[in-house]
């Protein structure tokens, strides 16, 4: 089986396991899902969830934030963690985005990896939901995901982004990301995947070599 024929049996798994591949954090904006990926670093989307609400019915444009005090945002975002940094760029995304953007959220990756605390994970997600172009993003769970069915063989975020660009067909790809987040989260679970019960546990490189 080539790693093509085998990204496709799982993107196919998924998608019976889950039809809606949806975002997990919430959002209804192109820049407040900019934001919400962004506190999502070293935090869990349940957290981020709990946050936004507050944070979003304060704030409710670009300028808004453009002009906002960093010690209130702070005070939004406090238990989202690395807080002052992220208040920061929240600011200076917002800033940013209306001088050398023209107050609309870039549309490609290059721009928006240009924007402060915007990594490429962010700039896949913001490509892929917003402006509905092939997106990888290379979280945790994907990485962990993929590597265990053998789709790759790598831990870096980057590489784990470029290798399954190769294999995944491009209408799927942002899909296959929200689905395997998804799947991580209740079935192939760190350190206790519940393989049994597993969709791809016929074609899982881990499954079939664990027994």
């Amino acid at each position: 089986m080539t790693l093509e024929e085998k990204a496709i049996l799982a993107v196919e798994a998924l998608k019976k396991d889950y039809p809606e591949a949806i975002c997990s954090l919430n959002a209804e904006s192109d820049f407040e899902l900019l934001i919400a990926t962004r506190l999502s670093a070293q935090c869990t989307d349940a957290r981020v969830n709990l946050v936004t609400p507050a944070l979003f019915a304060r704030y409710r444009t670009l300028e808004d934030y453009a002009n906002a005090n960093v010690e209130d945002i702070e005070n939004y975002i406090r238990s989202c963690g690395f807080f002052r940094t992220k208040a920061k760029d929240i600011i200076g995304m917002a800033q940013q985005i209306i001088e050398r953007f023209g107050g609309k959220v870039p549309d490609n990756i290059e721009d928006l990896t240009s924007l402060p605390g915007v990594g490429r994970k962010t700039a896949n997600l913001i490509c892929g939901d917003i402006y509905k172009k092939p997106a990888v993003v290379a979280d945790t769970h994907l990485i962990r995901i993929t590597n265990l069915l053998g789709l790759v063989n790598s831990k870096n975020p980057e590489k784990v982004e470029r290798e399954l660009k190769k294999i995944l067909p491009p209408h799927e790809s942002n899909d296959f990301c929200h689905r395997c987040v998804l799947h991580g989260r209740a079935v192939c679970v760190a350190r206790r995947p519940k393989c049994d019960v597993c969709s791809m546990k016929e074609f899982c490189s881990f499954k079939m070599q664990s027994e």
